[in-house]
Parts: structure tokens; C-alpha cells; sequence
């Protein structure tokens, strides 16, 4: 009975961290959320994220929970810290402890800040989607708090990142179909006023659709306009149809 309410609690974070296909959706909002269920879950000092957002560098997000110790912890790893070795290799680093010789050997800079900031042991986990790696979620643990990490501990933070990581590939790939589909629908918006003025332009001068259209592009060349910004003004007549006229007369 006592694991059930743990059980539940990890059951409405994993999908918290998968819902991500909302209008309002901000990475950097769902990632400090991501951090600070990690902190409640694990009973951590704090946490925070690496995150590759696509463009050429990393953004560094501290949780709620001691952000400017989480922030500085996090800005130290620039230089080295086990979130550039995940990011690096997109494998776990297990928990080490900060004052160890293994970790000022692995990471001088990282060790010093994080022992300057009471930090005993620290852990970090890939955000991970098929092959690529999004970012990394970085766990640490004061002195108070320090205990025997144990394995299911690990398994916790990385099935949370793998969450975390689900829900930002989905809605990277929501928003390049938004992002698609308004292309198409301006397009499609596009042709259709370029059709609607090459009818009336048909219409007024009794000639051809082609005719039409070859007016239209023949200006819009000239004026250095586009096609359909052309197209809208005869559609609202604040060009005169006869200016067309005369330049296609022009050009026979």
C-alpha cells in the first residue's frame, strides 16, 4: 500500500510531461516543470536542464527550487560537468559523489561550484527521442539529503526525461505541420485571388484567362510587386484596370 501513492504520483508526472500539444506550449516552461517533479520525486536538493533547442548552442534551465544555485551549477558546465558528458555520449551519468577524486578529475570546475553550493552527489540523464538527444536532465543532492542512490532511482529520472523528451519531439513536430499547413493555406489563399482577378480582368476586357494573368505578372514585374499583392488591389479596384491595359497594349 505505502508504494501506491508514489506509484500514481509518477503515473500523473510521466503524462504532465508528455502533454505537450498545446497552443501555449513553452520549452522552457515544461522543462523547469519537468526539474522540479524531479526534485519532488527523488527528494532532491535540485535540478535542471540542458537543453539543445535546435539552433547552434544550449539553453541552461534551473527549476523553481533554488534557481540561482541550480543556474550556476548548470552555467559551470560550459567548461565540464556530467551534463556535458551526457550530451555528449546521450548515456546516463550515475550518481557521483562531488568530493570524490573521480569527480575533480572529471570535472574540476563543475566539482569545485557544486561543492561550493552544498551539493554532495549528483546524477545526470539524457532527453532522449530514438537517436537524438534533446537536452539533459541534471539531479542534485545536498549532504543532508545524501543517500544510497539506487538504481530504480536512475531508472525514475531517465523514464521522466524519456517523457519530458516525447513530449518536445511532439510538439516539434506539431509545430512544423502548423507551421506547413499555413504555408499551404497561404498559397492556396494566393492562387485563389490571382484567379479571381484574372476573371474580372477577363471579364472587363472580353479576353482570355491567360491574357489576364500575363497583364498581372507583366506589372508586377515592372513594379517590382508581388503577383498576388497586385492581384488584391484589382480585386479591391485600387488599381486601375486600364493601367494594366495600357501596359499590356504596350507590350504586344
Amino acid at each position: 500500500m505505502g508504494d501506491r501513492p508514489c506509484a500514481l504520483r509518477l503515473a500523473e508526472v510521466l503524462v504532465e510531461a508528455a502533454d505537450t500539444l498545446t497552443d501555449d506550449f513553452d520549452p522552457e516552461r515544461h522543462l523547469r516543470r519537468v526539474s522540479d517533479r524531479s526534485v519532488e520525486l527523488l527528494d532532491a536538493q535540485g535540478a535542471g536542464v540542458l537543453y539543445a533547442d535546435g539552433g547552434d548552442g544550449v539553453r541552461l534551465i534551473p527549476g523553481s527550487r533554488q534557481q540561482e544555485a541550480v543556474r550556476a551549477l548548470l552555467a559551470v558546465q560550459r567548461q565540464d560537468g556530467p551534463c556535458l558528458d551526457s550530451l555528449g555520449t546521450g548515456e546516463p551519468v550515475p550518481p557521483v559523489r562531488v568530493d570524490s577524486h573521480d569527480a575533480s578529475a572529471r570535472w574540476p570546475a563543475f566539482a569545485e561550484r557544486a561543492g561550493e553550493h552544498g551539493v554532495a552527489q549528483t546524477f545526470a540523464v539524457p532527453l532522449r527521442h530514438g537517436s537524438s538527444t534533446l537536452g539533459v536532465l541534471n539531479v542534485f543532492v545536498s549532504h543532508a539529503q545524501q543517500k544510497a542512490c539506487a538504481e530504480v532511482e536512475l531508472r525514475i529520472t531517465q523514464v521522466l526525461a524519456d517523457a519530458a523528451a516525447v513530449g518536445l519531439a511532439h510538439h516539434r513536430t506539431h509545430a512544423r505541420y502548423l507551421t506547413l499547413t499555413q504555408q499551404l493555406q497561404r498559397a492556396l489563399d494566393s492562387r485563389i485571388r490571382i484567379e479571381q482577378a484574372k476573371g474580372m480582368l477577363a471579364e472587363r476586357w472580353n479576353t482570355g484567362m491567360d491574357e489576364a494573368f500575363e497583364a498581372l505578372r507583366r506589372y508586377a514585374r515592372r513594379e517590382r510587386q508581388v503577383i498576388d499583392m497586385v492581384a488584391v488591389q484589382v480585386i479591391k479596384r485600387t488599381l486601375d484596370g486600364e493601367v494594366l491595359r495600357k501596359d499590356r497594349s504596350a507590350s504586344s
